[in-house]
């Protein structure tokens, strides 16, 4: 395939129109380029699902998806929660380009600069702790690196303690150290014989009396915890269950850490997740959103705990691309989208009026359950199968979603918080038509 080839589809105009699909997916020119990832990259992570062709992505504004066959798509994954202001922002595009003209690439944790600053200042501003507390940033460069920071800083500073208690199902990421603490053995068993043994799993959202338990014995740094349950089924605890968590872990000196990597910034109606449950965890790790589109994260925490992390030599744990110049430039200019959108209450407003009419949608026969807060919800499907039909008759709809967890049942809409509200109604009338394509599937 050609590149003049792959640039013939025509171009997006604008993020907030309505969806288009031309033909059945994938198209021709998808189907191409699929073909050429399977020979150029490993497989696994060449984007194929089972090596089948699948959509390859020419072009995103605002809400809308372009493919190399000129399907137009509502994309209700937001870039896996990434595009949370929508995809190419004109205030983030306007910040990247901005800051390339002055400095594109620095010294990691060697030598600062000045959008580095700004972005740690903005950041501590969000930080739920009280001002006495000095709440610092250590800068990722990915979610999962954020994690292993996190998991770091709670071995660093309760020394003698090893333990991590973490819940199951969760996704933590996929490096050594995140895996440890993820919850799928598919992901873990490979690996198994690397990774850190002292991990203590429990079931999310189930009575804590056994957790408890475990951490009066004393033995535990931290408590690893997802405030909602991400790419693993898009699950809530019940109501308090998060704040008697943070209570024991206070009883017991341990650190509570909220992997807020996918629903902070806004996605559940509030900046932090954990703060709409009235929780202010130890440690933050955050991401996805953060950038605006490019890639850092940063773990939030006050002073004193990330102290432990001070020595004489070169930093503990760092990397090249650690608070990247254009990086720290699309996070400032997103987290001010967030702000002066009121992104995050926007969300838990929609949040609030749309459930009632997912609620209706257990009508369908291949609906087991729907669940959701702010702009994140989940369709929980009777088996794998079905929740394959309904995303592949979503797509089809000019929908994109994906289907996933730990049986492949659940079906997650993540769109972007800025979605426009004819967007948003469009995308619910599509994914009606989906359901009913997938009962009349249904055995």
């Amino acid at each position: 395939m050609s590149a003049a080839a792959s640039l013939r589809p025509r171009r997006l105009q604008r993020g907030d129109l309505l969806p288009r699909v031309v033909g059945e997916l994938p198209g021709p020119r998808s189907r191409e380029a699929s073909a050429l990832f399977a020979e150029l990259e490993a497989p696994g992570i060449n984007t194929l699902y089972g090596g089948a062709p699948n959509l390859v992505w020419q072009e995103a504004l605002g809400s809308c998806v372009l493919d190399l066959d000129g399907n137009r798509f509502l994309d209700f994954t937001s870039g896996f929660g990434v595009a949370a202001v929508g995809h190419r922002h004109p205030r983030v595009v306007a910040a990247v380009r901005e800051q390339s003209k002055k400095l594109v690439h620095g010294l990691g944790d060697a030598i600062g600069h000045p959008g580095r600053l700004a972005l740690a200042a903005r950041l501590r501003a969000l930080a739920p702790w009280p001002e006495q507390a000095r709440a610092q940033v250590y800068f990722a460069v990915s979610g999962a690196d954020a994690v292993e920071i996190a998991l770091k800083t709670a071995l660093l500073s309760r020394r003698g303690r090893s333990r991590v208690a973490v819940f199951e199902p969760s996704y933590h990421g996929l490096s050594l150290g995140a895996l440890a603490a993820t919850s799928r053995p598919v992901f873990r068993d490979p690996f198994k014989a690397h990774l850190h043994r002292e991990i203590s799993r429990f079931p999310f959202g189930r009575p804590l009396g056994s957790l408890r338990h475990e951490l009066e014995s004393g033995r535990f740094a931290a408590v690893l915890v997802e405030p909602a349950v991400g790419r693993e089924g898009a699950l809530f605890p019940p109501a308090g269950w998060l704040a008697e968590l943070a209570e024991i872990c206070r009883a017991t000196g341990t650190l509570l850490v909220c992997d807020e990597i996918f629903t902070g910034f806004g996605r559940c109606g509030h900046i932090f997740a954990s703060a709409g449950e009235g929780v202010v965890p130890d440690l933050i790790c955050c991401g996805k959103a953060l950038g605006g589109g490019l890639p850092i994260a940063a773990v939030l925490a006050p002073a004193a705990i990330l102290a432990a992390w001070a020595t004489p030599g070169e930093a503990l744990h760092t990397g090249t691309f650690v608070a990247h110049p254009l990086a720290c430039a699309a996070a400032l200019a997103a987290l001010s989208v967030i702000e002066d959108e009121g992104l995050a209450e926007r969300a838990r407003r929609l949040g609030e009026e749309i459930a009632p009419r997912l609620a209706n949608w257990l009508e369908h026969q291949a609906l087991a359950a729907v669940r959701g807060r702010g702009l994140f919800f989940g369709l929980e499907f009777e088996s794998r199968d079905l929740a394959g039909r309904f995303q592949a008759a979503a797509w089809q709809n000019g929908v994109l979603l994906l289907a996933g967890g730990p049986d492949g049942k659940v079906a997650q809409l993540a769109p972007c918080l800025n979605i426009a509200r004819r967007q948003l109604d469009a995308a619910l009338v599509a994914l009606e038509r989906a359901l009913l394509a997938t009962d009349r599937v249904r055995p």
